[in-house]
Formats: C-alpha cells, structure tokens, sequence
C-alpha cells in the first residue's frame, strides 16, 4: 500500500459512514508521507473544524474527545496508514503506528 492508496481507502470510508465528504490530502516535500483529515474547504470556518465537526470526526475515528480544530494528522509510515484506514471503516485498528521521530 502506498500513500495514495491509504488516502483513497479513509476518504471512501469517512464519506461512506458519515455520508458527507471530508478532505483527505497527502503532504507535500519534507511532509510527503503525511495525510491530513479536514472538513472540505467549504465547510471550514475560521481556517478549520467547526467543534461539531471535531466531535463527529473524532467518533469517526474512535476517539472519545474531539480532534483538533486543524483536524487530524496520520504519520507517514504504513502502520500509521493502516490504522487510520481500519478507524475510519469502524474497526479496532489491526496495528497501531508507533511514534518514530524525537
């Protein structure tokens, strides 16, 4: 599995499960392996999440609290992808990515 692979399999899953789309992008440069999880452009309201929205990403992905109004940001490397992919259908995650940076 690639990034883009990864990106593709959460977006399906979120828009499927919440029936709205959510911005699922990949970054770019140094951050290239990074995938972020926003609302779609026009539903941000002062640059991000509104606080029912980070609610409802957060249940989403399984958190109990709310994600971060800039949303969520998955590592890059294949057990973090993979994690987040098994969040965003509804499973327990099958791996979790370990932190891999100081």
């Amino acid at each position: 599995m690639d990034r883009n692979d990864a990106i593709k399999k959460i977006r399906t899953a979120l828009k499927r499960r919440s029936g709205k789309p959510w911005s699922v992008t990949g970054g770019r440069g140094t951050a290239w392996g990074w995938i972020k999880i926003t609302a779609p452009p026009k539903r941000r309201t002062g640059g991000g999440l509104t606080p029912t929205e980070q609610k409802e990403l957060a249940a989403l992905l399984g958190f109990d609290k709310p994600v971060h109004f800039q949303g969520v940001h998955i590592p890059a490397s294949h057990n973090h992808w993979q994690e987040y992919i098994d969040r965003a259908e509804g499973r327990t995650p099958s791996v979790v990515g370990q932190r891999y940076w100081d």
